[in-house]
């Protein structure tokens, strides 16, 4: 398509950027820290970590996995937590000790985390204690070596971390019981990671080497392992400062997190970007807990938020958020699912900036397209292909289509994964050769260069920005004695963006809904689980036997 989109960039943004700029995550980790090592790096329920203290945590905890733990570069850690101190620690110290990252969702099933754990080949863990009970029924069936537990308040100081620890275990009731006597404290380990940093060295990975198995359901509901190497992300990281930097000062920006950093789009905007940048990155544990989420908004003089469009959602419907000042906010971010116009139209009259669509994928870690930071309007785009990013829409033969002319969007550039882990067959289904990765969804580009997305080729349904393959609710439902056929889609949800509906056909009369949520409820995490079921006494079927979700799509109407 000629690059039509390049006269549409900013006078700021070039066109390519230079990924040789830093050898691999770890040299841009240790850049970072000591250019900004006396600025407040992370804070979290009130306590603030410096850069300087980060860069000291991160290299006991290195120290321990290298040292104590006997792990190797290229061995895999699962990281299982929610936006606490403790994640970036694990996060930038098992980088630096030359590990692969694998981020799990704290809210798998026993299913869901045995399968992740067996497929990545994972040999150690970090997770918190209110999600132990899980990884302890699994504990058998994967090759875990090393567990390393952690409880919410563990780095927020005495006598803080002792009161959050209490309240959340005693009062709260929030950490089920489990034994994993074979488990080291994470406050063990930087123990002992001090005791082992005299003789620590920092990893030295090269740009191909992997760097996260971020798991996706591709374009199929078989959930599977991208292989996103220190180059993909610098890549995308770069590509983000150069879209932002004329409106974001180096050491001075406060971001909101509240998006989980084990999700692709706030692993790179939040975690990497606000890296660099040197910012402060205000970690929201629960932001589910509007109230309290907004208290901290209030707190915070903050320049950069991102989140879903469900997020955004929710905080212009609670009560409080007039309180909260608005006044430095340069950028609010959007990605994960399609924002609603009447969000970005109700965001931009509260707080005078536009909510900026961006676009993406797991593959790509993650941004493709990004709205200009200086757009006046929410603009129903997606935004235009960022910098060393080269856009195609094609027919399903791979044949370019005309400017205007709906097809499936392709995607090529520095960001794209190296493939699907140990899956050659599924990465040649999106990867078909010369750089480029189908992306499965269908889009349209204007003659300026910008995109908008029509519909998604493949049926995937995005909760909250999540994503929900129906094949794999279809196997659980399938699974259950009583069910003999089952149909899965997404359908419209004015909370959650898309919410999964489940048709039914059942093979033993006495099957009801309040049992077949139950079983859902003990398979599939809560985002996955149907929220409609409908019984019916047949499934509309291709001549070969395929159920037509676009028919089930038709009786949602």
């Amino acid at each position: 398509m000629d690059k039509v989109w390049l006269p549409s960039y900013p006078s700021h943004v070039p066109a390519t950027i230079d990924t040789h700029q830093y050898h691999s995550l770890v040299d841009l980790f240790l850049r970072s820290v000591s250019q900004f090592s006396a600025r407040p790096a992370y804070s979290n329920m009130g306590k603030v970590v410096t850069y300087a203290e980060f860069e000291r945590l991160t290299r006991q905890f290195a120290a321990y996995l290298i040292f104590g733990a006997g792990l190797k570069p290229g061995d895999r850690i699962a990281l299982m937590l929610p936006n606490l101190l403790q994640y970036p620690v694990a996060l930038f110290g098992a980088l630096r000790a030359g590990l692969v990252v694998v981020n799990t969702n704290p809210l798998y099933t026993e299913r869901e985390l045995e399968h992740q754990l067996k497929d990545s080949g994972a040999t150690a863990i970090v997770i918190l204690a209110n999600f132990a009970h899980t990884l302890e029924k699994v504990r058998d069936k994967v090759a875990i070596n090393t567990i390393i537990t952690t409880e919410l308040g563990d780095l927020l100081g005495f006598p803080k971390s002792l009161v959050v620890n209490v309240v959340v275990k005693y009062v709260k009731k929030l950490v089920p019981a489990f034994k994993l006597p074979d488990a080291i404290t994470f406050n063990q380990a930087l123990r002992l990671g001090k005791e082992y940093a005299h003789g620590y060295k920092d990893a030295a990975p090269g740009h191909e080497d992997a760097a996260f198995l971020q798991y996706t359901g591709g374009t199929t509901g078989v959930a599977k392992g991208a292989v996103l190497s220190h180059r993909n992300l610098i890549a995308n990281m770069l590509q983000a400062e150069a879209w932002a930097a004329a409106d974001l000062v180096p050491g001075q920006e406060i971001v909101i997190t509240a998006l989980p950093l084990y999700h692709v789009f706030a692993l790179t905007a939040n975690a990497l970007f606000a890296l660099k940048m040197g910012a402060k990155s205000v970690l929201i544990t629960n932001p589910r807990d509007l109230p309290a989420f907004v208290k901290e908004l209030a707190r915070e003089p903050f320049t950069f938020i991102t989140g879903v469009n469900t997020l955004f959602n929710a905080l212009l419907n609670q009560p409080e958020i007039g309180t909260v000042d608005f006044s430095r906010l340069k950028i609010a971010l959007c990605s994960g699912m399609a924002v609603q116009r009447a969000v970005a139209e109700r965001w931009k009259a509260l707080t005078g900036v536009t909510l900026l669509e961006a676009y993406g994928l797991t593959e790509t870690s993650p941004a493709v397209c990004v709205n200009p930071v200086n757009l006046a309007d929410y603009n129903g785009m997606i935004g235009l292909p960022i910098s060393s990013t080269e856009v195609s829409i094609r027919d399903l033969d791979g044949n370019e289509l005309d400017i205007g002319t709906e097809g499936e969007l392709w995607v090529r550039g520095p960001q794209v994964m190296q493939g699907y882990w140990q899956r050659p067959d599924e990465t040649a289904k999106v990867m078909p050769g010369d750089g480029w990765l189908r992306t499965g969804d269908i889009a349209v580009m204007n003659e300026q260069g910008f995109i908008k997305l029509v519909d998604r080729l493949k049926d995937m349904v995005l909760v909250s920005g999540f994503n929900v393959y129906p094949n794999e609710v279809e196997d659980v439902l399938a699974s259950h004695p009583k069910v003999l056929e089952v149909g899965v889609i997404g359908v419209p949800d004015e909370h959650s963006g898309e919410t999964v509906k489940a048709f039914v056909v059942k093979k033993d009369p006495s099957l009801s809904e309040t049992e077949l949520r139950e079983y859902c409820r003990q398979q599939l995490a809560g985002y996955k689980r149907p929220k409609q079921i409908v019984f019916v006494d047949t499934l509309p079927k291709s001549n070969v036997g395929k159920i037509l979700r676009k028919e089930l799509r038709q009786l949602s109407v």
